[in-house]
């Protein structure tokens, strides 16, 4: 079996001969195995050259790859190659089969010659070859001659894609002043042509706009600069035009090209320069501290960090200026630091120095990278308000000095050159209670209402000072005027004190440790004196021994006290002090008697007071036993009147047994449990019902009483039938119950005996006697009283008396 390649190669092939092996181009000699002998047989190329005769073990196929051009643009189907099978002796028997990829969309073969042939234009870039598989079989049986082989179909490229730049267009920087070659950036295309074969891929790079500023490297694509000392400041931004073109750059070669925008980045190359040499400003005296005097901007040609400035005062300034720089603007901010007086200086001379802050070493040849000017600040005078000679007068006042004595004066005088009379005043707001008066002429300050240190003793006034001829010109003074204290005040008790005595106290025990307290506040400090008024020292229960540290002990004179005897005894104790004048109160000791263990601890004390010269006498104690046996007789009445009234109205033994009513502790349901349900509603359905009335608790009110309603909108149960009956019967006690307000929250289970329109008896109980035409007549009930009432509505006509 033997198989050619297309024509094209195989004229090619004789001069390849030459140099490479014959397996990819031309014609190849097969050894079949058609026949059953086993021998091999040699096939020898009929072409001229140097072929060699193969020899080969016995197979039906052997493959190489076949080679077709992409991009064909006949009109006829593309021939690719020949296969042919020794097997096939050209009688038709055999049937060449291809299958694999494209076997069927893109590549075909005459089942009769093995004829390859592409139908459609191929495209190295979207699949570079195919693998497909060749059989021969029975044409009439299907049945394989030669074992299935593959082969690859190769498509070969030709330049027909253009380099492309995938990562453009290029944005790039570089540092203004550069030296000559420095690299920008570096660009790359690539090329969808195979690489491999000839230079269809083969890039070359050149610049077609940017010259003479910048270049690029041919083979590496590396942009770079092309001049030296390129400035920021003439030109920041240039736009290069860069072309990538294959076949090495040769004729007929394809190209793409791509922009690099190149930003010239700023160094600091500018020194700072000001505008002007001399500046002026006119600011007013009465200016507050801390304001913005002027502003002042030195420019530099840089930008960001490389046109930040710093500022200095160097002359005439210091001390009462101060220069900030702004970090928006990069403006010098003059700032006032102490306060002006035209009528002391009205002008100031400051010399500004601008540095750059960022200053760099490369440039530093290039010059001084700062500069001055001149500022001058005139002051310009106003009329000022007055000022006090002191801003905070401080006096002192006894807190017993009469009313309109002096306690000092305050001083203020007009800044100004017009120097003007001054009055004074009290801002009120500071002196609520007007204690204080000012001298409006002469700012002597006075008292105006006796003071007292202990409710204040410091007190902050604002005096006021105006013009007499601007009385909008005010100025403020502050005065502290402190209260001296004096001995005005009686010593009293520390604390409340409670003491307790037990009655197993022995002579000589202290009971109680007292100490004393004084609004008052001596320089010296307090000194108090306790001792027992003379009218009770030789009293034979307490005495009173003073410690000398401003506290006293008070001590049992004897033991044996018995609360039955007296529970409380009140001990008087006087209390000096040791001011001049010195000033004492009595202040009184409770003293209760309890019954305490044997540690000491009370257990109860007595209630009733006693004083200690006398007690309770025998008729006052009896008086009081009376009261509270007056109040217990009367407590017992009322309860006893209460439990009256909750006795039922029918006692037991007078109820009527047929009305079958029981009473139950607990809740219950049923037939028996009469006071949570109705029993006539149940055993009549025509009864005219309360529909808002409860049935599953015992209702507040009678559940019978007549209605104003017509017997029209009731359902009349008896003239239904039996299927009916129960139906509406149930229906009816429902909606009762879901339009009930007052319902509980939860499902209640309700109960009904109904017996229905077939019984003949139709309801035993003598309950349903109320709606029926019963001959007795139990109208006589309502005027038994209100002991019959409940009676009186269950079988009266409804009108009672008592309703």
């Amino acid at each position: 079996m033997r198989w050619c390649g297309s024509g094209s190669v195989w004229r090619a092939g004789a001069l390849l001969a030459l140099l490479l092996p014959l397996w990819e181009l031309g014609c190849w000699g097969l050894i079949s195995a058609s026949g059953a002998s086993g021998t091999q047989n040699q096939v020898q190329h009929t072409a001229g050259g140097p072929w060699e005769l193969l020899r080969r073990h016995k197979r039906s196929w052997v493959w190489n790859q076949f080679f077709v051009l992409e991009e064909y643009t006949g009109e006829e189907p593309l021939y690719v190659g020949k296969l042919h099978s020794d097997v096939d002796k050209g009688d038709g028997k055999v049937k060449y089969v291809l299958s694999g990829e494209g076997s069927t969309s893109i590549f075909t073969i005459d089942e009769n010659t093995g004829d390859i042939h592409a139908t459609k234009r191929l495209d190295r870039e979207e699949q570079a070859y195919y693998t497909l598989q060749a059989q021969a079989v029975d044409r009439l049986t299907n049945i394989p001659v030669e074992p299935r082989s593959e082969f690859v179909v190769k498509v070969q490229d030709i330049n027909d894609n253009e380099p492309k730049f995938l990562d453009g267009p290029y944005m790039a920087g570089v540092p203004e002043m550069s030296a000559l070659g420095t690299t920008v950036v570096q660009v790359a295309a690539t090329d969808a042509d195979d690489p491999t074969y000839g230079n269809s891929a083969r890039v070359v790079y050149s610049i077609i706009s940017g010259q003479p500023y910048f270049s690029v490297d041919p083979k590496t694509g590396v942009v770079r600069t092309a001049l030296p000392n390129m400035d920021r400041e003439v030109k920041d931004q240039y736009v290069l035009v860069i072309q990538a073109k294959d076949m090495v750059g040769q004729m007929g070669g394809l190209s793409g090209t791509t922009s690099v925008t190149v930003t010239l980045t700023d160094v600091n190359d500018n020194p700072p320069r000001f505008s002007r040499k001399n500046y002026q400003y006119m600011v007013l005296e009465s200016l507050p501290v801390a304001s913005v005097v002027a502003r002042v901007k030195a420019l530099d040609n840089d930008i960001g960090p490389n046109a930040e400035m710093e500022y200095r005062i160097m002359e005439d300034g210091p001390g009462v200026f101060n220069i900030t720089t702004d970090e928006d603007t990069q403006e010098g901010v003059i700032i006032l630091q102490k306060p002006l007086d035209f009528e002391t200086k009205n002008s100031f001379n400051l010399r500004i120095e601008a540095t750059n802050r960022n200053i760099d070493p490369a440039f530093v040849h290039l010059g001084s990278f700062s500069d001055t000017t001149s500022v001058k600040v005139t002051v310009e005078d106003v009329n000022e308000p007055p000022v006090f000679s002191t801003q905070l007068g401080k006096m002192v006042v006894s807190e017993d000095a009469r009313v309109g004595i002096s306690i000092g004066r305050v001083s203020a005088h007009d800044p100004d050159s017009s120097n003007s009379a001054i009055r004074y005043s009290i801002d009120r707001n500071t002196d609520l209670e007007r204690f204080f008066n000012v001298d409006a002429l002469s700012g002597v300050i006075s008292t105006a209402k006796p003071l007292d240190r202990e409710v204040n003793s410091v007190h902050n006034l604002t005096i006021l000072a105006m013009e007499s001829h601007d009385p909008t010109q005010v100025g403020k003074g502050f005065a502290v005027i402190t209260v001296l204290d004096i001995n005005d005040n009686p010593p009293v008790f520390a604390i409340e004190y409670e003491t307790l005595l037990c009655e197993n106290a022995a002579p000589g025990q202290v009971i109680q440790t007292i100490s004393a307290v004084d609004k008052d506040e001596p320089p010296s400090g307090h000194r108090f004196y306790f001792a027992l008024p003379p009218s009770v020292a030789g009293n034979s229960n307490f005495t009173l021994r003073d410690n000398k540290d401003n506290t006293a002990s008070i001590v049992t004179k004897r033991g044996g006290f018995r609360r039955r005897e007296q529970v409380l005894y009140r001990l008087p104790v006087l209390i000096v002090d040791s001011g001049s004048p010195a000033l004492s109160s009595t202040n009184t000791l409770s003293v209760s008697v309890c019954d305490c263990d044997s540690d000491g601890v009370a257990q109860s004390c007595g209630a009733v007071a006693y004083t200690l010269p006398a007690g309770l006498s025998t008729g006052a104690l009896v008086a009081i036993l009376g009261c509270i046996i007056t109040l217990l007789v009367m407590v017992l009445l009322i309860v006893s009147m209460r439990r009256r009234k909750k006795e039922p109205l029918i006692l037991e033994e007078e109820r009527d047994v047929r009305e079958n009513i029981v009473r139950y502790d607990d809740e219950g349901g049923g037939e028996e449990d009469t006071e949570a349900f109705d029993m006539v509603a149940l055993r009549n359905l025509n009864v005219i019902r309360d529909p808002k009335v409860r049935r599953d608790v015992t209702p507040d009110t009678p559940t019978f009483f007549p209605y104003p309603r017509s017997s029209s909108s009731l359902p009349v149960y008896k003239t239904l039938p039996d299927n009916v009956v129960f139906r509406e019967f149930i229906w009816d006690r429902l909606k009762d119950a879901d339009v009930d307000p007052t319902a509980p929250p939860y499902d209640s289970l309700q109960t009904y005996a109904f017996e229905g329109n077939g019984s003949v008896a139709e309801s035993l109980s003598s309950l349903e006697s109320l709606s029926t035409d019963s001959e007795q007549n139990y109208d006589y009930l309502s005027n038994w009283g209100p002991r019959f009432k409940k009676l009186a509505d269950l079988y009266g006509d409804g009108k009672s008396v008592f309703s």
